[in-house]
């Protein structure tokens, strides 16, 4: 007695299996790793690129005009981040002295160890305080210029303090400061 299904010609029970016919993925792969290579090049160019600024802001004596930049009131706060991190701000109140308008500055932040040596300096852009209600925001010193004699609060955020710091207030020093 013979079936047709065991014929082998073609039968649903045949040796034969239907593959799909086979896909080439190494395009996939080389499209994958130029993505890769080249996102991992943008931020070893940005990184290198900080790093640089920070450095030449931390060795250069300040702007004239920084003398004219008055911060004070400083207050201190921590939080929690989404990821688990902890954020540290640093708010204050800037005031200008002189008789041009600013329109942006960058400070030298300086964190403190036990002996006072400087564990950690930040270059960064000062940033003013917008609103407080319903959470603080923050814009550049360019979105609100401080005419002469004008005084604004800012903030400074900073994902990362040293372990060695000695929990005292940092010292702020404007070094760059742009004038209209």
């Amino acid at each position: 007695m013979s079936s047709a299904g065991n014929s082998g010609a073609g039968g649903f029970l045949s040796e034969k299996k239907n593959e799909p016919e086979g896909r080439s993925w190494l395009p996939w792969v080389i499209a994958g790793l130029v993505v890769v290579v080249a996102l991992a090049g943008m931020l070893l160019s940005s990184h290198r690129d900080r790093a640089a600024q920070r450095a030449e802001e931390a060795s250069q004596t300040p702007d004239a005009y920084a003398s004219h930049i008055s911060i004070g009131n400083l207050q201190m706060s921590e939080a929690t981040n989404f990821a688990g991190g902890k954020v540290t701000y640093v708010d204050g109140v800037i005031t200008n002295k002189g008789d041009k308008t600013v329109t942006g500055v960058n400070v030298l932040v300086t964190f403190n160890n036990d002996i006072a040596e400087p564990p950690q300096q930040s270059p960064m852009p000062l940033t003013l305080i917008r609103t407080r209600e319903p959470y603080v925001d923050i814009e550049p010193v360019s979105a609100e210029p401080l005419k002469p004699g004008d005084s604004h609060e800012f903030r400074l955020i900073f994902d990362h303090v040293s372990p060695t710091w000695n929990q005292q207030y940092p010292a702020i020093q404007p070094i760059r400061v742009q004038t209209r």
